[in-house]
């Protein structure tokens, strides 16, 4: 009886073509939307009883309205993160996006030597830019710090496998990923030293041993600690490492070229020419993060480093494309002609207080006789990006709270916007900090919220 109810169910579901008549046009290609209405009714073909048809239709809008928002788009970033990573990391320069668009809408010397006519190398100009910045001997891209970490680990592990590493300084990075399980999987043995909170120079002396690849120090850029606590300082272990003959790598991470302190942050971010300086043989650090480009891992040292590097047969696999290449000379043109107030990533850490206030007082201002409060408030910016842990710096917020919905709901009503707000909740207000949103976004920021406090479900 239980098998008779349940193919009289099955033959209730309906045909893929009248769910599609039923759900009418959607600005998805309709292959895509063909696949997920099957996936659907196969679902349904498990279930003892299968729902009347307009639920069947519900059911199949709802997945379509996810895969929808699943697509990569522009959002509005409201949260008081300059540098979020869910987000997209650093916004683009202008003169990055330009670049994009001349170099992807048309053929390039990506490796084409326009003097001899003959195959060129990739990324030349980028490599002697990028040396030039970091005032060193030479330079090379990979697709990001974590590839050029594993790059580096695979050269250096031949013969040799162990790498010496502070246990203060195994970081785990966004997505669960540990520096430790990085370099482990890319072949060699962690030599760990020191303790969690102090590491001497000693600690590195006593590690060092005749199957030492490297001294790696990486910065802990996404996590600071205080108290009883102890890092041996660059300059030392690039010392120890020259006279014991081993390689000293330093990953930075954040890759800041402009003094944190201009921008009104007391923590001191190191730069890869500082880095440099003390000693080490490479750098290594992110292209989007406080450089403010695109992803890419960028690596800075000695020439016969680089060139070894350049060699390796893992090299190819994670070398950038003519886009990356296209926006990362333009952020580093910025850089090197000091230029960087038109970086977003660090023009938006200067802007004053002053200058946000103004904005919301216009912004607040539109946003009169709407079924919300709607207040100037403060708020306290990070900059986001496993980049300055320590650091914050106040920001001016517009504080919501709506009279026909719960703050969730009022969050969800912004994020379904076109394009997306994105904001936070605190102290029983739904904030927008200023600092994160651009200029040019405050009308569609109003526009968003106006129409956010109007729905009455």
């Amino acid at each position: 009886m239980h098998n008779q109810i349940k193919a009289r169910s099955r033959r209730e579901i309906p045909a893929v073509n009248k769910v599609l008549d039923a759900l009418g046009h959607y600005d998805l290609p309709r292959p895509l939307v063909v696949d997920l209405v099957r996936r659907e009714l196969s679902r349904l073909r498990a279930k003892t009883e299968i729902p009347e048809f307009r639920s069947i239709v519900d059911l199949v809008r709802r997945s379509l309205a996810e895969l929808r928002a699943s697509r990569l788009r522009s959002v509005i970033n409201g949260t008081g993160i300059v540098i979020h990573t869910n987000l997209g990391r650093a916004p683009l320069p202008p003169e990055a996006i330009r670049a994009l668009s001349e170099t992807g809408s048309t053929y390039s010397n990506l490796e084409y030597d326009l003097g001899t006519s003959e195959r060129g190398g990739r990324g030349t100009y980028i490599e002697k830019a990028f040396a030039l910045l970091c005032e060193t001997e030479s330079a090379t891209v990979v697709n990001n710090c974590a590839a050029a970490l594993v790059l580096i680990v695979r050269h250096f592990t031949g013969d040799k496998t162990e790498i010496i590493i502070s246990r203060g300084e195994l970081i785990q990075i966004g997505g669960g990923f540990r520096i430790g399980e990085i370099i482990q999987a890319a072949g060699a043995k962690l030599r760990e030293v020191g303790a969690t909170n102090k590491t001497t120079l000693n600690d590195y002396a006593k590690a060092i041993g005749p199957n030492t690849a490297l001294i790696l120090k990486v910065h802990r850029s996404n996590f600071f600690m205080s108290g009883f606590v102890e890092s041996t300082p660059s300059a030392a272990i690039g010392a120890l490492a020259r006279k014991k003959r081993v390689p000293f790598v330093e990953d930075l991470g954040s890759g800041a070229f402009v003094a944190t302190e201009r921008m009104g942050i007391a923590e001191h971010e190191p730069t890869p020419a500082e880095a440099l300086k003390d000693g080490a043989d490479l750098v290594c650090f992110s292209g989007d993060k406080l450089f403010g480009g695109p992803q890419a891992g960028i690596i800075t040292g000695k020439a016969r480093c680089i060139a070894a590097l350049k060699r390796e047969p893992l090299f190819r696999a994670l070398r950038c494309d003519k886009l990356i290449f296209a926006a990362l000379q333009a952020t580093v043109d910025l850089h090197l002609n000091q230029s960087t107030s038109e970086i977003p990533a660090i023009a938006l850490l200067q802007f004053s207080e002053d200058e946000l206030r103004a904005r919301a007082t216009a912004i607040a201002s539109r946003l009169e006789n709407l079924s919300a409060k709607v207040a100037i408030g403060s708020g306290t910016v990070k900059v986001g990006g496993g980049t300055l842990p320590k650091s914050t710096m106040p920001s001016v917020t517009i504080d919501i709270v709506p009279t026909n919905c719960s703050l969730a709901d009022l969050a969800a009503r912004l994020r379904n916007a076109r394009p997306p707000v994105i904001g936070y909740i605190a102290n029983a207000r739904f904030k927008l900090d200023l600092r994160t949103i651009f200029r040019q976004q405050d009308d569609s920021v109003v526009d968003a919220v106006r129409a956010a406090c109007a729905k009455t479900r």
